[in-house]
């Protein structure tokens, strides 16, 4: 069979898993379709005050018996049913399969007055690389349709067994290895702020639905922004771990054995204290003991409490930079950034200039790392179907280039290490030079607020805190204005790349954008970093 025929059989299999009655007659014109699900006449009252709580208010009135398992399912349903039909965003939608746990769930509490643990009843969608018993992980790959899961991942398996319910998996590009959202399956991805912007990627799925809530917390990865980028463009928060830090095992995945820089996985969500909900509930189940990579290191309350003691006494010392010497952010980035250094400040805290240690560098290094295969492993699973590849691949993985030996790629992972080590040196260094502890420092996490289709270019501000394997959370910040973020006059570009970045910003085009920061510390101290990103949100009022 074609690969288009493949395609279109999966297109309309997803449509026919949305009820009749969730269905979309005259889908609106409108560019943005935030406020869509008031307007639908399919979401009842109770049913959008579900779905605009919190995951931690629901988790209360869940475990508590003030709210049913199997409504807070079916209000979620119904959303990410919309959210799909708008923005083409899930690549399996199973509300049956969904309402089924959930009943099992509120029989369970009816019988022991108990909940089942500390997600019970909460419904968590699922980026398509997530494996789930017995439904289909394409991602985004026309020749991995038909292929049906025989057991869960493991992370999948630790919320189940923390009281998860699963409802959708979420659209993926086509490889993973591309900040926008675009395959050959279901096409594009939309924003639901403005659907002329891209939602981001890969996990853009889980942005799009997540941002539209149709989801309160969504399961992403992450090796080159690929959770950060997502919860930027969507005005949410979102959380890259250090590797080892949550389970990865059996979830499909492209480059597959591809060790030197690791893909992490991650939650996307509209707060920090449903971020820590996540992790402690996963960490609560011990994953080091169903993923050998997994460190076993629970959720230390103590790092947290270090966090806010220096908070509570305006005692934060944090680094920043708006300009890693590549690519220049557009200016509403730029406001962005001094917008949380004039909060931090205001409330008695340090802020210091920090100069990113050899980023271009560590761009043109991971980049290497990427395109290292020549492009095998994908083109090889697009040759299976005869599927072609989508535009935005050409970006990052090259088939042109010639594949590394093992000399090569050994002489690669020491330049990783050797950096990684120097930047820890000029870490200290700065630390010492500062008087005490740099708790974190901030920084863009793209060059641009939530951007034109087609348009994402530089992916060096994600991507080499990917190569460093620090912790990083994505904080929303404001949005762009026409009014207060003009073009800037006379720049002179610092190399070609930079020249295309700044050409691509029109006030006009992105007013209303999302713009973000990320909050950056060493590896494994999500404690502190949450803390320090809960505390940024706090100062600037979400």
């Amino acid at each position: 069979m074609a690969w288009e025929s493949i395609a279109a059989d999966k297109r309309s299999r997803i449509l026919q898993s949305i009820p009749q009655e969730w269905l979309i007659g005259s889908k609106p014109q409108d560019i943005s379709v935030m406020n869509y699900p008031e307007k639908s006449g399919i979401m009842s009252k109770d049913e959008l005050a579900i779905t605009n709580s919190s995951a931690t208010e629901l988790v209360a009135q869940l475990s508590s018996g003030q709210q049913r398992a199997f409504d807070v399912t079916l209000a979620f349903c119904k959303q990410a049913a919309l959210a799909h039909q708008l923005l083409n965003c899930c690549l399996e939608i199973f509300p049956e399969m969904a309402l089924a746990q959930a009943k099992e769930l509120d029989a369970y509490f009816e019988k022991y007055q108990k909940p089942v643990g500390p997600l019970h009843g909460l419904p968590i969608s699922l980026k398509d690389q997530l494996r789930v018993k017995g439904l289909e992980t394409s991602m985004g790959y026309v020749a991995w349709i038909g292929k049906y899961d025989e057991e869960d991942s493991v992370l999948t398996k630790l919320l189940r067994k923390a009281g998860a319910v699963f409802y959708v998996k979420t659209s993926v590009p086509q490889s993973l290895m591309v900040c926008e959202t675009v395959n050959n399956v279901i096409g594009r991805t939309v924003n639901p702020w403005n659907r002329n912007w891209s939602c981001g990627g890969s996990s853009g799925g889980e942005g799009a639905l997540v941002g539209f809530r149709g989801s309160i917390i969504g399961v992403g990865t992450d090796i080159g922004g690929s959770i950060r980028v997502p919860a930027a463009f969507n005005f949410l928060y979102g959380l890259k771990p250090s590797h080892g830090r949550l389970p990865y095992a059996k979830m499909a995945n492209s480059m597959g054995g591809q060790e030197t820089v690791h893909s992490v996985c991650g939650p996307i969500c509209h707060s920090v204290q449903d971020m820590k909900l996540f992790v402690t509930s996963v960490l609560s189940n011990e994953p080091w003991k169903y993923d050998s990579k997994v460190v076993p290191l629970p959720w230390r309350q103590s790092e947290e409490d270090t966090i806010k003691a220096k908070i509570n006494s305006s005692g934060l010392r944090i680094g920043y930079y708006n300009f890693d010497g590549n690519v220049l952010p557009h200016p509403p980035i730029l406001r962005g950034i001094q917008t949380v250094v004039s909060a931090l400040r205001e409330h008695g805290h340090t802020v210091i200039d920090w100069t990113p240690y050899k980023h271009d560098h560590a761009v043109n290094l991971i980049d290497r790392i990427f395109a290292s295969d020549g492009g095998q492993d994908i083109f090889s699973v697009l040759q299976e179907s005869g599927e072609p590849a989508i535009a935005n691949i050409q970006d990052l993985v090259n088939p042109s280039l010639s594949k590394v030996d093992m000399n090569e790629l050994w002489d690669v992972q020491l330049q990783k290490w050797k950096w990684q080590c120097e930047y820890l040196e000029q870490w200290n260094q700065r630390e010492e030079e500062a008087g005490g502890e740099i708790d974190a420092f901030i920084a863009p996490i793209s060059p641009t607020a939530a951007i034109r289709h087609n348009q994402f270019k530089y992916y060096g501000y994600a991507s080499a805190i990917n190569l460093l394997d620090w912790t990083s959370v994505v904080v929303p910040v404001t949005f762009a204005d026409r009014n207060i973020d003009p073009k800037v006059v006379d720049y002179q570009p610092v190399n070609a790349l930079d020249g295309i970045v700044q050409a691509e910003y029109d006030p006009e085009a992105y007013h209303g954008a999302p713009v973000a920061i990320q909050v950056v510390g060493r590896r494994l101290i999500e404690e502190r970093i949450m803390t320090i990103a809960q505390e940024i949100g706090r100062l600037l009022g979400h």
